[in-house]
């Protein structure tokens, strides 16, 4: 068995953010590669900033995966952690609540990404 590894981040019962490493496992599809079980999703956005993009601390509007096409980010939890995710990344994002995180790029250029809520 195989996992793909992905960064959460959530708010604790004191409201601070907080980043935890988890692993989705995945299972051989056979000659398709490997998958993960299905999971239930609601929307589809696509995203686009602009190349200054530094969106102070903030909630998410709901539960959501975001999936980085390009650029690099620097996000920070309100306890001052900060981690880089570069393109290919992806956030498990589930702060909706409590002080939220900031996001900021770290390359001049305009970011891509796929947001994908769930609940």
């Amino acid at each position: 068995m195989d996992a793909l590894k992905i960064t959460r981040i959530y708010s604790d019962v004191n409201g601070d953010s907080h980043f935890e490493n988890i692993s989705i496992p995945l299972h051989s599809g056979g000659t398709i590669g490997y998958l993960s079980e299905k999971y239930k999703v609601e929307n589809l956005i696509f995203r686009k900033v602009i190349p200054s993009y530094d969106y102070d601390f903030h909630n998410p509007p709901s539960k959501q995966f975001i999936v980085l096409l390009n650029g690099t980010i620097e996000i920070e939890t309100s306890l001052g952690e900060k981690r880089n995710f570069g393109a290919g990344e992806i956030l498990q994002v589930e702060d909706i609540t409590g002080k939220g995180h900031r996001t900021r790029n770290l390359e001049a250029i305009e970011r891509e990404s796929l947001f994908i809520t769930f609940q």
